[in-house]
């Protein structure tokens, strides 16, 4: 990680996680900082992943986890035929557009996160070959979830952008910094 974490107020481990996750995602959206939407939309290596689809997955991934954790319907829920439309923008998606998405996702984690009694309630995860029969997870499991999930696209997102134009992550950092953002 190329930024700092800030530590959290004493004792406050929900502000701690907060942190973290925002660090990972402030690595996934400065992979398209400064880029075109083809730029994003590229795909430089032998993977079918561009930067735009990153930021649009990582962001509905966010958006899932939240609505099964409020155990609230995911009005962006994907079915086996629209999995493939959440790793790269459709019908005139932009990239600005699917940051403030994001924006409002991560908004409704933290105040969501915030306002649970405890980080220990859990919430049932859905059934899946991979999850355990009557599973459930923390509130702290799934931040923990988010910083793993949006860290391995971050990773990837490094990997594209230094491809495309050379840009690793210290120089995306000091260019936000350079644009005041």
């Amino acid at each position: 990680m190329v930024t700092h974490v800030p530590a959290e107020a004493h004792g406050d481990e929900r502000g701690a996680l907060i942190s973290f996750v925002e660090a990972q995602r402030g690595a996934v959206r400065r992979s398209v900082l400064g880029l075109t939407e083809e730029q994003a939309a590229s795909r430089p290596s032998a993977s079918e992943l561009s930067l735009s689809g990153l930021v649009k997955h990582v962001a509905e991934v966010e958006l899932n986890w939240l609505r099964m954790a409020q155990r609230r319907p995911n009005e962006k829920a994907r079915t086996e035929e629209t999995w493939g439309d959440s790793f790269r923008l459709v019908d005139g998606e932009t990239v600005p557009e699917t940051l403030a998405f994001w924006d409002d996702v991560a908004k409704q984690t933290e105040e969501f996160i915030r306002s649970v009694p405890s980080l220990d309630d859990t919430f049932p995860l859905p059934p899946a070959p991979w999850f355990p029969k009557d599973g459930a997870v923390s509130m702290r499991w799934l931040m923990m979830h988010l910083v793993e999930e949006i860290a391995r696209h971050a990773g990837h997102a490094d990997i594209i952008r230094e491809s495309l134009d050379g840009k690793g992550a210290f120089d995306l950092v000091a260019l936000e910094r350079e644009q005041g953002l």
